[in-house]
């Protein structure tokens, strides 16, 4: 395997995104997502089903809270966030099997997944330079 292989193999490994994570849900898929951002984010909103375990929780929250053998996806605001990837360290150094999902809660959104606000499960609409919206005719 050439390096170049090996380092997108391991990018996989430890990566996601939102479409996956969303395929992953659908399919009912033993994942555990992890809200890694502030009460204050949270509280905007997180995607439909996740968890929220603050980055700097996670070395004592896990442990009780999420099994050792779960699938577990952090996200965290956007790409210009580096908080997925201090939670995702977190629970790889409790042996958790972690990946990032890149994009973070900004691209579920724009790519128009359901979230969890003060009303609701809702989604926004797919915003078409992320996602392809959904043409719809007349029959």
């Amino acid at each position: 395997m050439t390096d170049r292989q090996e380092f997108f193999s391991a990018k996989l490994q430890y990566e996601t995104d939102p479409s996956d994570v969303y395929a992953a849900q659908k399919a009912a898929a033993p994942i555990v997502i992890v809200d890694v951002r502030s009460d204050e984010a949270w509280a905007q909103g997180r995607i439909a089903g996740a968890v929220h375990m603050h980055y700097s929780e996670i070395a004592v929250r896990a442990p009780a809270e999420i099994p050792q053998d779960a699938e577990v996806v952090v996200y965290c605001w956007s790409p210009g966030c580096n908080a997925g990837a201090k939670g995702a360290l977190e629970f790889a150094k409790l042996g958790y099997a972690v990946r990032e999902m890149i994009g973070g809660f900004e691209y579920w959104v724009r790519e128009g997944y359901p979230i969890t606000d003060h009303d609701g499960v809702h989604r926004r609409p797919i915003d078409p330079l992320t996602g392809v919206p959904r043409v719809r005719t007349r029959s």
